[in-house]
């Protein structure tokens, strides 16, 4: 056990992007994903009559997102994407650019959807190439 909070105590000085690659690295070596289980009981099953009040054409809108950064545009000013992600992330500058830099990548998971979406927007403005997933 005591080597196990030593790993934890090691982790909790990385970054954010040194974690991001570590995780990666686990990922490949032990061929095992970090993603969050999907909640399969969540959606309808096949043929399934939608719940009262529903509109049947409507898409159900999800409560969070992640907001994953492709890339840039070509008229993309890469500053004006470093200064917006370092905003919205909390990160420092070094790290944002490396979140940049480093593309596609997610910036931010499990944000409040209205968050996202003026995330998204403010990216979007700066020339970057982003979704909501």
């Amino acid at each position: 056990m005591a080597k196990i909070n030593d790993l934890l105590e090691q982790i909790k000085g990385l970054t954010v992007v040194e974690v991001s690659e570590l995780v990666k690295l686990m990922e490949e070596e032990f061929g095992v994903s970090a993603a969050a289980p999907v909640a399969v009981a969540a959606a309808p099953a096949a043929g399934a009559a939608p719940a009262a009040g529903a509109d049947a054409g409507a898409a159900e809108e999800k409560a969070n997102y992640d907001v994953v950064l492709k890339g840039l545009s070509a008229t993309a000013s890469k500053v004006a994407v470093i200064k917006v992600v370092k905003e919205a992330t909390g990160l420092g500058l070094t790290e944002a650019k490396e979140l940049v830099d480093g593309a596609p990548k997610t910036i931010k998971s499990n944000v409040p959807a209205d968050e996202a979406k003026a995330m998204v927007e403010k990216l979007k403005e700066a020339g970057a190439d982003v979704e909501m997933k």
